[in-house]
């Protein structure tokens, strides 16, 4: 007897709906094949189904059964095709109605007592379910809060294979799960730091809101303790919080991985992530046997903060440059080509030598000239154009340490506002373009938004010759100066924006 149904593999992080198909044969030997280029988990499946069936008070058939799994040159990848293949084998033997199985997306892992254990990527399984036309998906219950999310199409759970069968056949009643987005949007959108904790480092705080408001890459230079990491771990509190589109291409990249926590359906809080200087290539930006997301898909609409800047292999900071352009990762196997998506913020912290006190006054550096040339080498040229905005963060007076709170010193809060104001005329400006924050503008779109003043010019062009800056860092300054005029509200950009862009390349001064 022929059964068939639809599970869903994960390619990347995209849905692909395949159909199983179970034949249980009327002769032959006890024997389970599986078809249609399974992996490993896949082929392993045959002995996880067989106990779970037995153990739920179903008999398994005793004689040759094919699993198919189609179409046959898709990888299928997982152990979500077990409850699919273990109601297949079910409805083969006559125990369950085939037609039962029809109109609906069914995935889940079995336990050899016939538990449903959940699976990776749900959310990601739902969208593809709703392309393909489907109105309904029976999942694991572990995942229905995630797969609910997706509007138009009936999520249902189910916690062992005997409740599946059961609900099937229409012996109980279930309703769908439905989730409030509103809701969990407003109960988890939440912070817990705020960036009035920093105490001084006006000048950094000015400069990381002008990144805030145009999704400029930030690098900061100072002596270990100064407050780089403070500062940098408080910028996703003054970000505009995350639309819906945003959280569900990020949840969707947690979800693949196994990284979201059960009981978070949604995403609502920007991501920041700190991956140590001794990460790989593969690690950071993706790949693998597996072609896994990276460090740089992780912080997909958030920041990526890379401490210890200089201590990262060349080789793998050389890495991110692309991504860092493009916006994506692509990641090329033999078969196979997989792209991630990386729309972040980059915000670099970096010591000014090997010791962390070049040009302190609390220490004296005990550092040569060529240590520190050596060193601060590490990060290439190309690289460090790459980073929009350069700041330094200098070491902290007791008295700025100690001082309280000043009541007109906005939070994050206040800072916020701005920043969504600066972010809305943005929106407004490249309405119908592929840019959506001035940090992304293209080199024809800084000559056409981004004219400057005789005096902006002036400012421009000495800074161009006495520091021997690139094209790419023209272009920088320009979107800079831009960003700092609409914080300002201003529909041109005055000189002292352009003044205050080119302040912001300490690293090309300095060094």
């Amino acid at each position: 007897m022929l059964a068939r149904l639809h599970s869903v593999t994960l390619e990347g992080i995209e849905g692909r709906v395949c159909e199983v198909e179970v034949e249980v044969a009327r002769g032959g030997f006890e024997k389970t094949i599986v078809v249609g280029l399974p992996d490993a988990a896949v082929k392993e499946s045959s002995e996880r189904v067989k106990s779970a069936v037995v153990n739920s008070g179903y008999a398994f058939p005793k004689t040759q059964s094919v699993v198919n799994l189609a179409p046959a040159h898709v990888r299928k990848e997982g152990p979500g095709f077990d409850l699919p293949i273990a109601l297949g084998m079910i409805a083969g033997s006559g125990a369950l109605k085939a037609e039962c199985l029809k109109d609906r997306l069914i995935v889940g892992e079995l336990a050899l007592d016939g538990r449903v254990r959940p699976v990776h990527g749900a959310l990601s399984m739902a969208m593809a379910a709703r392309e393909r036309g489907f109105h309904e998906i029976l999942l694991p219950m572990a995942n229905t809060r995630e797969a609910a999310v997706v509007q138009g199409i009936r999520v249902y759970g189910v916690e062992s294979l005997r409740l599946a069968v059961e609900f099937l056949a229409g012996q109980i009643a279930q309703d769908p799960v439905q989730v409030d987005v509103e809701q969990l949007f407003s109960l988890a959108g939440r912070y817990a730091r705020d960036f009035s904790d920093v105490r001084g480092q006006e000048a950094a705080k000015r400069a990381l809101i002008v990144a805030a408001a145009g999704g400029h890459n930030v690098i900061m230079i100072g002596p270990p303790g100064s407050g780089k990491t403070m500062l940098a771990q408080r910028l996703p509190t003054v970000l505009p919080p995350l639309s819906l589109a945003e959280s569900l291409e990020t949840t969707r990249i947690y979800s693949s991985m196994g990284l979201l926590d059960q009981d978070t359906s949604l995403m609502a809080t920007r991501p920041f992530r700190t991956p140590h200087h001794s990460s790989s290539g593969p690690a950071l930006v993706g790949g693998g046997p597996n072609a896994r997301p990276g460090e740089l898909s992780l912080a997909h609409h958030g920041i990526l903060f890379l401490d210890e800047f200089a201590e990262f292999p060349r080789h793998v900071l050389e890495m991110i440059r692309q991504p860092m352009e493009d916006g994506v990762v692509t990641v090329a196997r033999a078969k196979r080509t997989i792209t991630y998506p990386a729309q972040f913020m980059c915000v670099a912290s970096l010591n000014p030598c090997p010791c962390g006190y070049f040009g302190a006054d609390a220490k004296r550096c005990r550092c040569t000239p060529l240590q520190i040339e050596r060193y601060m080498s590490k990060v290439s040229g190309p690289l460090m154009d790459r980073m929009d905005i350069h700041i330094e963060v200098p070491a902290l007076a007791f008295s700025k340490l100690r001082a309280k709170r000043a009541p007109e010193e906005p939070g994050s809060a206040e800072i916020r506002a701005c920043v969504l104001k600066a972010r809305q005329i943005q929106q407004t400006r490249f309405k119908g373009a592929t840019a959506s924050r001035n940090a992304v503008m293209s080199h024809r779109q800084v000559e056409r938004y981004c004219d400057l003043d005789d005096q902006g010019e002036m400012f421009l062009k000495g800074a161009m010759v006495q520091f021997g800056l690139s094209a790419r860092a023209h272009d920088k300054i320009c979107k800079v100066a831009r960003t700092i005029a609409d914080l300002d509200g201003a529909q041109n950009i005055a000189s002292d924006h352009v003044a205050e862009a080119i302040s912001y390349r300490r690293l090309d001064r300095r060094f």
